[in-house]
């Protein structure tokens, strides 16, 4: 048999802007009181948006889990419901809710997004990562 070379897989170099952003997030410390303000009201609207939407049918009949009666134990809980969802479908559900009426369009800024757009998974994933981290004795995340 001949001798075979094997090919080593190598893994992509991350996008260099991504990795700005990253290091941006975790390593700059927040001191702006306004910065702090500005985010709770942004929460605050986009929750009560996805509160709202709560009262509309074509809305709910999208949220909960994929499989009915399929629910995560440890899971995403979903603001005003009672399902408790794995985080990626818990993100899909708060999304859907807080975009849903699209009456939290009072962000001005050059791009086409709005910070709720990115609230669901972000909520998402902080609910479960500082419930399994209480669930294992550690701090949750504050």
């Amino acid at each position: 048999m001949e001798n075979m070379s094997i090919l080593e897989a190598k893994r992509a170099d991350f996008d260099d802007l991504l990795t700005n952003i990253a290091k941006y997030v975790v390593e700059t410390k927040i001191t702006s009181d306004l910065a702090y303000e500005t985010a709770k009201y942004c929460f605050m609207d986009t929750i009560g948006c996805g509160l709202l939407a709560l009262s509309f049918p074509q809305c709910t009949k999208l949220l909960g889990p994929v499989v009915d009666g399929a629910e995560f134990s440890d899971g995403v809980r979903v603001p005003g419901i009672s399902y408790k969802l794995e985080p990626e479908r818990g993100a899909f559900n708060i999304g859907a809710m807080v975009r849903w009426l699209d009456f939290n369009d009072t962000w001005l800024a050059a791009e086409w997004g709005h910070p709720s757009d990115n609230l669901g998974a972000i909520y998402a994933v902080a609910d479960y990562i500082s419930r399994k981290n209480i669930k294992e004795g550690k701090k949750g995340l504050s």
